[in-house]
């Protein structure tokens, strides 16, 4: 092209840039007005649910279909604005939204090279034609996106402008925005990008189909390699950057997007559908790890075998990590049931809780010796998992051997109500199958808990001495606070339990952590449990299959223990001693203890045999002077069960001085009380001696 005509061109092209500006100035103001900029739009987010640190959990795709997560500023390395803002846009901060330089540049050189070089639209124009794209590119168009770009500074900070295009932009297929795309192509968050994977993204939203690094490799790197030239020669990054990543391989392909905790994540959405960001309690490294443990122990313990965790801090009722299923998309496995929630039979994983009670209650002591021989309890006769019996054993050796008769004792003992009375102060819930009030068989698994349920029992062993238990609490299921709001038991009791799981060995091949641990095997072997905690986590593992088939051979010490051992072990998080023996938890030889504490004899036993020397009668349960919990809430009460040893029969009772019944010969009172407060109960045998408690109900 001939100077003289190149001068005339160029001063028509600028001209014509000037009118364009000139004519956008009152076309925004009368735009401004009455077409407000189409923010809008920009509510169409893909929900992003998060862990407690905002670290990407699982993203859905918005209502298009398309992957758009939001992003700011401060989640995307600084690196990556510079170099966007070199490439793109250099005077972002100086110009209103029009850069008039930029312009009549390009026009410059499109008329020295007769073709676009490069295209004067700001960052902030290019944000209004993604806010309201148009397949035109017409002159009227322009003119259009130049007013919105105008109305948008108007209204936006530079942050709130840059946000906006990271988040829109378009990267190839259906991924928008600068985090979809790190994440996609890199597995990566945009804060922890190399140079050349930045420079990619810088480049990518300019022609996001024919650049895309899983299709077309050298183009990718050779745009890329455009956006390093710029930098190097405004002095942002050094020369030799761009030598070293010639010489780079583009290999990039689509990942999938971060899956972690599916079946909460989906409850998530569900609950909160119109939210945009959704934090949870979960610990993103932990959830990861036992999530990968989980899969990978299915797959070893054999097919349709399902694994769920959940992992909990026992300070503040946190839950770190919940996994539902070894692979939700496994339908082998029925991967979509959530066997975190799911109703089962809890094996023997009660038994530390009523051991737990028997200690509070002054029953036994660990080193008190208890029989393990087939018992009668009014036509419940419990069997022992390999269907023999130990004979006389220690309180700690029955616990340890989870022996059933010796549990089922104690639970006579205490009283069932007892047991689910304490559950429901804890915040765990259970279900009977049918209306009956809880007999001695819940101690055996005789009724429905979720694993979340037990993980939340299990807190209030874990939990320091005098501190209150607190509900567990993932931010997002509702929160299921107990009716009571102390300890789950006195700390002596807890300890002494605590002390006995400790001892127990870890399964061969295991890790050998210092946790305390209960498992247990339902009816059937159905559910294999194990439940552990250190001196502030609990761990809580259940191994089986979904629709409830029988797995022979499936028990929580061979399935569910080495699971425990290797979760406590992958999550990463420090472990927690535990504490000291409190006061009044002692150890005790069995020479050392009370006469009455050496041998443990169940209601009615010491009287029972023949040719056995009569004594006076004693209230062998509730203890004198304690302080029975029984209220369910709004003004309703469990029984009190009354214990009688000794004694000869028929025998009188009286509850506050009021007669209760006809007398009998039973050695076991059920008496409802009237409501809160100071209680006494008076037996008199055939041989006119009494015997009395006093007590308090609460």
């Amino acid at each position: 092209m001939r100077p003289g005509r190149l001068i005339r061109w160029t001063g028509f092209a600028s001209a014509c840039a000037l009118a364009l500006a000139l004519l956008a100035w009152p076309a925004a103001i009368w735009l401004d007005k009455t077409y407000p900029p189409p923010l809008a739009g920009f509510d169409r987010l893909s929900p992003a649910v998060t862990d407690r640190d905002g670290r990407l959990l699982r993203a859905f795709v918005n209502p298009d279909g398309r992957w758009r997560l939001p992003v700011t500023l401060s989640e995307v390395d600084p690196d990556f604005i510079d170099l966007l803002i070199s490439y793109e846009d250099r005077r972002f901060y100086r110009h209103p939204g029009i850069d008039l330089l930029a312009m009549g540049r390009a026009l410059w050189q499109m008329a020295l090279h007769r073709r676009i070089v490069s295209g004067g639209s700001t960052i902030t124009m290019q944000t209004a034609r993604l806010l309201e794209p148009r397949p035109d590119r017409t002159v009227g168009a322009k003119i259009l996106q130049m007013a919105r770009a105008l109305q948008l500074e108007k209204r936006l900070s530079k942050t709130e402008i840059l946000q906006l295009y990271l988040t829109l932009a378009p990267y190839g297929g259906n991924l928008e925005g600068v985090r979809s795309a790190s994440l996609s192509y890199f597995s990566k968050e945009p804060a922890g990008l190399s140079l050349e994977e930045m420079a990619l993204l810088v480049a990518l939203p300019q022609s996001p189909e024919t650049r895309r690094p899983d299709r077309f490799p050298e183009r990718a790197r050779d745009a890329s390699l455009r956006v390093i030239e710029r930098a190097a020669m405004t002095g942002l990054i050094a020369e030799g950057e761009r030598d070293r990543v010639a010489g780079l391989q583009y290999r990039a392909r689509k990942h999938p997007l971060p899956a972690l905790a599916p079946h909460l994540t989906r409850r998530a959405l569900q609950g909160a559908p119109d939210k945009v960001r959704i934090s949870t309690s979960l610990v993103r490294p932990v959830q990861q790890r036992l999530q990968s443990l989980a899969a990978g122990a299915a797959k070893r313990i054999g097919p349709n075998i399902s694994v769920a965790i959940v992992m909990a801090d026992s300070r503040d009722g946190s839950v770190l990590a919940e996994v539902g299923s070894a692979d939700i998309f496994d339908a082998s496995r029925d991967g979509w049931i959530d066997m975190t929630t799911a109703v089962r039979s809890p094996g023997s994983t009660l038994k530390p809780f009523i051991y737990g009670l028997a200690f509070q209650e002054g029953l036994v002591m660990p080193e008190t010796v208890i029989a393990d021989r087939p018992a009668d309890f009014s036509g419940y006769r419990p069997q022992n998992f390999d269907m023999t019996f130990q004979g006389d054993v220690t309180v700690r050796r029955a616990l340890q051997m989870s022996l059933n008769v010796p549990a089922v004792r104690l639970l006579e003992g205490v009283g069932p109500q007892r047991l689910t009375a304490m559950m429901r102060r804890a915040g765990a819930a259970y279900s009977f199958s049918g209306e009956e009030a809880p007999g001695l068989s819940v101690g055996l698994g005789g009724l429905g808990m979720s694993l979340k349920d037990l993980v939340q029992l299990y807190c209030g062993l874990a939990v320091a001495p005098g501190r209150a238990l607190q509900p567990l609490d993932n931010g997002v299921d509702p929160v299921q606070p107990g009716s009571g709001n102390g300890p789950l038991m006195e700390a002596p009791a807890i300890w002494h339990v605590t002390d006995i799981l400790r001892e127990l060995a870890p399964p061969a091949g295991s890790a050998n952590v210092d946790i305390a641990y209960k498992t247990g095997t339902s009816y059937g072997y159905r559910d294999a449990w194990a439940i552990g905690y250190d001196g502030r986590y609990v761990i809580g593992v259940w191994v089986g299959r979904p629709d409830n088939g029988a797995v022979p051979g499936l028990t929580g010490f061979t399935a569910a223990a080495p699971v425990l051992f290797d979760a406590f072990v992958r999550s990463g998080v420090d472990h927690a001693a535990f504490t000291p023996a409190p006061a009044g938890a002692v150890h005790l030889a069995r020479q050392e203890l009370p006469p009455a504490m050496r041998f443990y004899r169940g209601a009615g036993e010491a009287a029972a045999s023949r040719g056995a020397v009569e004594t006076a009668p004693h209230i062998a349960y509730p203890p004198a002077g304690a302080r029975i919990a029984l209220s369910q809430g709004r003004r309703a009460y469990s029984p009190l069960i009354v214990k009688l040893q000794g004694g000869r029969p028929p025998f009188r009772w009286l509850a506050n001085g009021r007669p209760l019944d006809e007398p009998g010969r039973r050695r076991d009172l059920t008496w409802m009380p009237d409501g809160p407060g100071s209680a006494n109960i008076l037996v008199i045998d055939a041989a006119g001696r009494t015997a009395r408690v006093d007590v308090f109900v609460e």
